[in-house]
């Protein structure tokens, strides 16, 4: 039976491999480079400048703007999705000089642990180098030889502070989004089968094509039941997250919304394979295949950017991409609707051709089961 199924064979085998080229393309740097920091220079001094500039230098981070002011620094790091912001003090340059150890504070996104590690190692590198070099030609300029000015140096203080998450609490970081692998999991599985498994039995012309040729009341009638059985499913996951004493979404609302359109995509790509592959097993593979790397590689626990294009791309077209992302900022950042915009976005365009597609497939599908029939009759 095992050897001579194919559809076993090829997943037995080729899933491996697949699994393995697509985890080596996403950590096979071992360390994230670039992340997004942004600094707010209050001193505007050619010290300062020089202080972007070895961040900028450091190629575990990435100066993406540089501010003259910012009043919230939680709203500057979720509007430019920052993993640190540096913030210099006015009057640095002059306090430098008058050797009044200038401090510098550091805030530092600990929603991920992982990113906020490397961003902080790589921040205090920058700086550390700086300080230690400013401090040392302060002590030559006061007749002190270099070897001593070495041996003396004393780099200026830097005050890091911990913004979301300051606990670091992996319980609250991972448990969410694992909750949500599971859901679309169980959404996928579910559609896998609600088109290819009656086309497999040959019922789908029976049951569909005689009662209506419309292809929107075929996807509604498949989409449909998903949508009311997921309401009981949201509400248990949000009775656990009060029961395990998780994170608490601070606008429910909000919560619901995103989570309809990430149902409703979620259901609308199952519709769209089932329609397309007319084998319920084959069907089930497919969107397993599909779906099993989506926590890996949507960007929650590492960064997007730092994948290979392929990667990105199949990240991009899974609803729990966009989902997760918008409800980690929703949930750990209490961010706003206009600050997830791009991520409900992604959402609603997956919603648009994912409906699209099911529409012709389904049309096709009724079409060529139409044709069965009438040549059985």
């Amino acid at each position: 039976m095992f050897f001579t199924n194919t559809t076993l064979l090829m997943t037995f085998f080729l899933a491996p491999v697949i699994y393995a080229v697509m985890l080596a393309s996403v950590y096979k740097s071992g360390k994230t480079t670039e992340l997004p920091v942004v600094v707010v220079d209050r001193d505007n001094s050619p010290m300062s400048a020089q202080v972007i500039e070895m961040l900028n230098d450091n190629e575990g981070i990435d100066v993406i703007k540089v501010l003259a002011e910012s009043n919230n620094v939680q709203s500057e790091m979720i509007e430019r999705q920052a993993t640190a912001i540096i913030v210099i003090p006015d009057r640095f340059e002059a306090d430098v000089l008058t050797a009044k150890h200038p401090e510098m504070m550091i805030y530092v996104n600990t929603v991920n642990m992982l990113t906020a590690n490397f961003a902080s190692k790589s921040v205090q590198a920058s700086l550390g180098t700086l300080s230690a070099g400013i401090e040392i030609k302060g002590l030559q300029k006061k007749g002190m030889p270099g070897y001593s000015a070495v041996d003396k140096y004393e780099p200026f203080k830097q005050n890091y502070v911990r913004v979301f998450n300051e606990t670091g609490n992996y319980f609250s970081f991972m448990w969410p989004p694992m909750m949500a692998v599971v859901f679309q999991q169980v959404i996928l599985l579910a559609m896998a089968v609600s088109i290819a498994y009656e086309v497999e039995k040959n019922t789908f012309g029976i049951g569909i094509v005689k009662k209506t040729k419309s292809a929107l009341s075929t996807v509604f009638v498949k989409v449909f039941p998903l949508w009311v059985l997921s309401v009981p499913v949201i509400l248990i996951f949000y009775g656990f997250h009060h029961f395990f004493n998780a994170p608490i979404p601070a606008h429910p609302m909000n919560f619901i919304g995103i989570s309809a359109l990430f149902i409703v995509s979620a259901t609308l790509l199952g519709t769209v394979i089932s329609a397309l592959i007319p084998n319920a097993l084959k069907a089930t593979q497919i969107l397993m295949l599909m779906s099993a790397p989506g926590f890996i590689i949507g960007g929650y626990t590492w960064p997007t950017f730092a994948m290979a294009k392929p990667i990105q791309l199949l990240a991009d077209i899974l609803p729990l991409t966009p989902f997760v992302n918008a409800f980690k900022l929703l949930l750990m950042e209490e961010a706003s609707v206009h600050q997830v915009q791009p991520y409900l976005l992604q959402l609603v365009i997956q919603i648009a051709c994912y409906f699209v597609l099911s529409l012709l497939l389904v049309k096709w599908r009724i079409k060529k089961e139409e044709k069965v029939l009438l040549a059985k009759n």
